[in-house]
């Protein structure tokens, strides 16, 4: 299977704007609703509660807008998320509505995106259609480190995103910005993080979303590799990125491994469907990009959340100079030495060639 090329793929982008209760996703979707290159979006709002107020405040049309208030949309109502996405693509399809572009999903303040992320990977009816667009995570700069230390949700929720976007900022001083960006840091450290200032939401902030599933792996290996660098050069008083904050809030973490030697595929995809049986549950993400003896010179490009994983797409070509095979996890309750001894034992690969960075575990 080739990787579609990310300015050929005419699927429609779905974005996932998510995080906590009260950290401004309602006032950034409206931000975003504004530009005129989201006049094509369409908006599903999940709310729960016997009285939801907040679709009430979205600024989008009457035919770009769909409500789902019958649970949250991680659980009780992902057969109403097929339907609905299934509907705006009909509509559109045959003139009843504007020509569809993007579909932005606003989750509640306590959902798990990941199952969001299931349904779009998994539903053979939506994949032939719609494509994942990314996870916008909100963070609120008042409350998020206290809220991130109280609720597993809400450091899940930042876990799984592509991009964190902290509100709220001109409430709080620089240093306690500095302190949540640092947290966030130790949290998801393959994350970038954007800073709303005064309100604003960056015009690109969804365009700039990663599109291009290796080069998105390549950035990330580069980020991990760059923070274990500096763990090791930054002295005698500081301490090495696998010796932080052991005891872990919510235990969530991330970790790599750099593989020098090919892998033989069908070990490597027997020690993956082993670790998704297994762990499936706590392996909030996974990323990476392959290099099978098979076809040494054209990578697989893997991605996965929790049990499901998207079929390997494999490239005409290496993004870059480095040709080793690079994966990127992150996980909640699992040790990186425990991975590492899977990858040993299923997938036939000698010790000696793993090497990568061990994380700061959040």
């Amino acid at each position: 299977m080739s990787a579609p090329d990310p300015s050929s793929d005419t699927r429609i982008p779905v974005t996932i704007l998510t995080g906590f209760l009260g950290s401004g996703k309602t006032t950034v979707l409206n931000r975003l609703l504004r530009q005129p290159s989201l006049a094509g979006a369409a908006v599903i709002v999940n709310e729960f509660g016997a009285v939801g107020l907040d679709h009430l405040l979205i600024e989008a049309s009457e035919e770009q807008f769909t409500l789902l208030d019958n649970g949250c949309v991680c659980c009780t109502v992902r057969g109403d998320l097929v339907a609905t996405l299934k509907e705006l693509d009909r509509k559109s399809s045959v003139g009843e509505t504007p020509p569809l572009s993007q579909v932005i999903i606003e989750t509640t303040g306590l959902a798990d995106p990941a199952p969001i992320l299931h349904t779009l990977m998994a539903e053979a009816e939506l994949t032939a259609r719609f494509r994942i667009g990314g996870v916008v995570t909100t963070v609120d700069a008042v409350n998020g480190a206290a809220t991130l230390h109280r609720h597993s949700e809400a450091a899940k929720q930042v876990a799984v995103a592509d991009r964190l976007l902290i509100t709220k900022t001109d409430l709080v001083s620089n240093e306690v910005l500095g302190g949540l960006q640092h947290r966030l840091a130790h949290l998801a450290p393959t994350v970038e993080q954007t800073v709303a200032r005064n309100g604003e939401v960056e015009l690109d902030l969804l365009k700039s979303l990663p599109a291009d599933a290796a080069a998105d792996v390549t950035r990330i290996a580069a980020r991990l590799e760059a923070a274990d660098h500096h763990d090791h050069e930054c002295g005698a008083d500081c301490h090495h990125g696998h010796d932080h904050h052991r005891d872990t809030h919510h235990g969530i973490r991330s970790f790599s491994f750099i593989i020098d030697k090919p892998v033989e595929w069908a070990a490597f995809a027997r020690w993956l469907d082993y670790v998704a049986a297994l762990k499936g549950e706590d392996l909030l993400r996974f990323k990476g990009i392959v290099r099978t003896t098979e076809e040494p010179e054209q990578p697989l490009v893997l991605h996965g959340v929790q049990h499901v994983f998207h079929p390997p797409a494999r490239l005409d070509r290496w993004p870059s100079h480095d040709r080793r095979t690079r994966l990127v996890f992150i996980v909640r309750d699992i040790e990186r030495e425990t991975i590492a001894r899977t990858l040993v034992k299923f997938a036939a690969i000698d010790a000696a060639s793993i090497a990568g960075p061990a994380l700061a575990a959040a």
